[in-house]
């Protein structure tokens, strides 16, 4: 028998419809009747005063300071600070390098929508990742070099949770399996430090990378502040990404491993093939907000003195120049980060909807 999926499209949306929905949702008791009001008197309360500042009232026009007269909003700062807000300290006549790296990944989208071939798409990106390091850090094919100390802003946040993200989630699947393991060793070995890791902050982490890791290498070698920070942040990471895949094995019914066997497949082949995949569909959404948390969280690495996009806003609003407009740079900062979260959201909704194979 052949089952085939109905693509249903949804009843249009009247004002009857539309009523309806407002009196199941917001209206429904009296209970529900009084919430709605007083969340709409506070929206009333926030909305109104922040557009005036924010748009109405703020100044968009000018090159310095005295250009900011009124109360509103003074976007010129964010205009003059804008530089170190997308780069950090990175040198001005460089900016070329992370730009060519954002077109490049661009590119890459876009070519994978034509490339079936997965193999071929890690091959593409592997070589992807070795161009962005050979193109930022520089050192090879005649570019020069830049410490990573002048490394900062936007394209450290980028740097930071992308790194953890591709790093993190190989070793996860790894302390996966080795939680699901019948061999004691393994299985005692991915319980504790799964459990270990999520019973710490990050920032325990950060701080022990920064200041333990480097004791245990030979007096003398010194080890980069940023690779510090990224090896801390993936293993962290890690932890909370072989739960999340442990929860999309345990998904995975019992005859599925039974085919597999019966097949003929190895452990590796059946797991590989058969059952990882499954389990990471199921996983999609506990994934996707996993990462969106460790996006978050990369504010944390100023602590040990690395600048990214937030801590650029407490070292452009102490220039002299531009002094009492920190808070047009945390605005400007929420919206950078809700730009990014929310396009993760809605590619994690996109690959619900493509990798969906539930029958309707």
């Amino acid at each position: 028998m052949v089952y085939e999926k109905v693509n249903e499209k949804p009843a249009p949306i009247t004002s009857k419809g539309i009523i309806g929905w407002l009196r199941e949702n917001l209206f429904s008791s009296p209970l529900n009747s009084a919430m709605t009001f007083l969340g709409f008197y506070f929206l009333y309360l926030i909305i109104p005063p922040f557009v005036k500042w924010a748009i109405i009232d703020a100044h968009f026009v000018g090159n310095s300071r005295a250009d900011c007269t009124g109360t509103g909003a003074c976007w010129l700062f964010i205009k003059a600070k804008l530089d170190m807000y997308m780069y950090g300290f990175y040198p001005l006549d460089l900016h070329w390098r992370p730009n060519t790296v954002y077109v490049l990944f661009g590119v890459l989208i876009l070519a994978f929508k034509f490339i079936k071939n997965n193999m071929a798409k890690i091959v593409l990106f592997t070589l992807y990742m070795i161009l962005v390091f050979i193109l930022i850090r520089g050192g090879y094919f005649g570019l020069s070099v830049v410490d990573t100390n002048k490394w900062g802003g936007l394209m450290l946040t980028i740097i930071v949770a992308g790194v953890g993200i591709i790093a993190s989630f190989p070793i996860g699947i790894v302390l996966a399996f080795g939680r699901q393991s019948n061999l004691p060793i393994i299985k005692s070995v991915s319980v504790t430090y799964i459990e270990f890791i999520r019973g710490v902050p990050l920032i325990t982490i950060l701080f022990m990378s920064s200041v333990i890791l480097p004791l245990f290498f030979p007096e003398g070698v010194t080890f980069d502040k940023l690779l510090r920070a990224l090896i801390g942040i993936s293993f962290f990471q890690a932890a909370y990404i072989a739960e999340i895949i442990r929860g999309g094995l345990q998904s995975i019914q019992k005859g599925q491993y039974e085919a597999a066997d019966a097949i003929g497949l190895s452990y590796w082949q059946k797991m590989l093939l058969v059952i990882l995949p499954q389990a990471l569909k199921v996983a999609i959404p506990n994934l996707v907000g996993s990462f969106i948390a460790l996006f978050q969280d990369t504010t944390l690495v100023l602590i040990i003195g690395l600048f990214d996009l937030l801590a650029m806003v407490q070292l452009t609003s102490s220039d002299i120049h531009w002094l009492g407009f920190e808070k047009e740079g945390y605005v400007f900062v929420t919206i950078v980060f809700w730009v990014f979260c929310f396009a993760m959201s809605k590619y994690s909704k996109s690959l619900e909807n493509r990798f969906n194979t539930d029958l309707k």
